[in-house]
C-alpha cells in the first residue's frame, strides 16, 4: 500500500488531463458561432448558481449546528426533537422536498400568517409574494442542514472528553469550552465532509430549474428547447458544472493541507 505522504505528493496528471480537455472544449465552443452564443447564454446563470449555493450552504450550515448540539443536549426533548427532523428530512428525495416547499408549505404558511395578522388590520400576503427563488433556497437548506448536523455532530464527538474534562475544571463556561476547545478541533475534523457536501450542493442546486429559477440547467433547457441542440447545449451545461466542481474541490484540498500543515507545527 502507498503511504499517504506518498500520495500528497503525486504529481496531479488527472489534473494536467482535464485542465487541457476543459480547455480545448472551451476553445470549440468559443471558436464556433452557434456554441459561443450558447456558452454566452448559460454564463448569465453561473451568478444564479454561485447565489443560490453560497445562501443555501451557509444557512444550511448554521441550522446543521443547531441541530448538532441539539443532538447532544442534555434535555431529552431536545435530542428528540432534532433526531426526528433529521431522519425525517434525509428519508425525503430533495426535489420532493423542493415541490413540498413551494407549492405546499409556502401556500400553508401564508395562510398561517394572515391568520395571525388578520385582527391587526395588515394588508393580506400572497404566495406569489414569496419568491420561487427563496422557496428553492429554503428547501436546499433544510434538505442540507440534516445531512451537515450529522457531520457537526460526528465531528463534535471525535473531541477527547479529556480536554473537555480539563476545561471544566479551569472554569471555562459552557460556550466557552464549545467556543474555543470543541469547535476549533471538530472544525479540522469536518472540513472534508463539509467540503463534499459544498460541492453536492453546487450539482443539487440544479434541482432548482424546476421551479423556473433561472440557473445554469434552467437556461440551458429554455436555450435547447429553441434552437434543438439538445446534445451540444447539454454538453456546455456539464462542462460549466465540471469547471465549477473541480475548481471548488481544488481550493478545498489547498485549505486542508494549510490546516494539516499548520497543526504538524503545533
Amino acid at each position: 500500500m502507498i503511504p499517504p505522504a506518498r500520495k500528497d505528493k503525486d504529481f496531479p496528471y488527472w489534473l494536467v488531463v482535464l485542465a487541457a480537455t476543459g480547455g480545448y472544449l472551451f476553445y470549440l465552443a468559443l471558436s464556433n458561432g452557434t456554441y459561443a452564443q450558447v456558452l454566452s447564454t448559460l454564463s448569465k446563470g453561473v451568478w444564479m448558481t454561485v447565489f443560490v449555493t453560497l445562501v443555501s450552504f451557509a444557512m444550511a450550515a448554521l441550522l446543521g449546528l443547531g441541530l448538532a448540539v441539539a443532538t447532544l443536549s442534555r434535555f431529552i426533548v431536545l435530542r428528540q426533537a432534532a433526531r426526528l427532523y433529521i431522519e425525517v428530512v434525509r428519508g425525503i428525495p430533495i426535489i420532493v422536498l423542493l415541490l413540498y416547499i413551494a407549492f405546499a408549505a409556502a401556500p400553508a404558511m401564508v395562510a398561517f400568517w394572515n391568520w395571525l395578522t388578520g385582527p391587526l388590520g395588515l394588508d393580506p400576503l400572497r404566495t406569489r409574494d414569496i419568491s420561487l427563488l427563496w422557496r428553492a433556497i429554503a428547501a436546499l437548506t433544510i434538505a442540507y442542514s440534516a445531512f451537515i448536523a450529522e457531520v457537526f455532530r460526528a465531528g463534535i464527538q471525535s473531541v477527547e472528553e479529556g480536554q473537555i474534562e480539563a476545561a471544566k475544571a479551569l472554569g471555562l463556561s459552557g460556550w466557552h469550552r464549545f467556543r474555543f476547545i470543541v469547535f476549533p478541533q471538530a472544525f479540522r475534523m469536518i472540513l472534508p465532509p463539509l467540503g463534499n457536501d459544498f460541492v453536492a450542493m453546487v450539482k443539487d442546486s440544479s434541482l432548482v430549474s424546476v421551479l423556473g429559477v433561472a440557473d445554469v440547467t434552467q437556461l440551458g433547457k429554455v436555450t435547447a428547447a429553441g434552437n434543438f441542440r439538445y446534445f451540444e447545449t447539454y454538453n456546455l451545461v456539464a462542462l460549466i458544472y465540471l469547471t465549477m466542481t473541480v475548481t471548488l474541490s481544488l481550493i478545498l484540498r489547498r485549505i486542508e493541507m494549510r490546516l494539516r500543515a499548520r497543526l504538524e507545527e503545533r
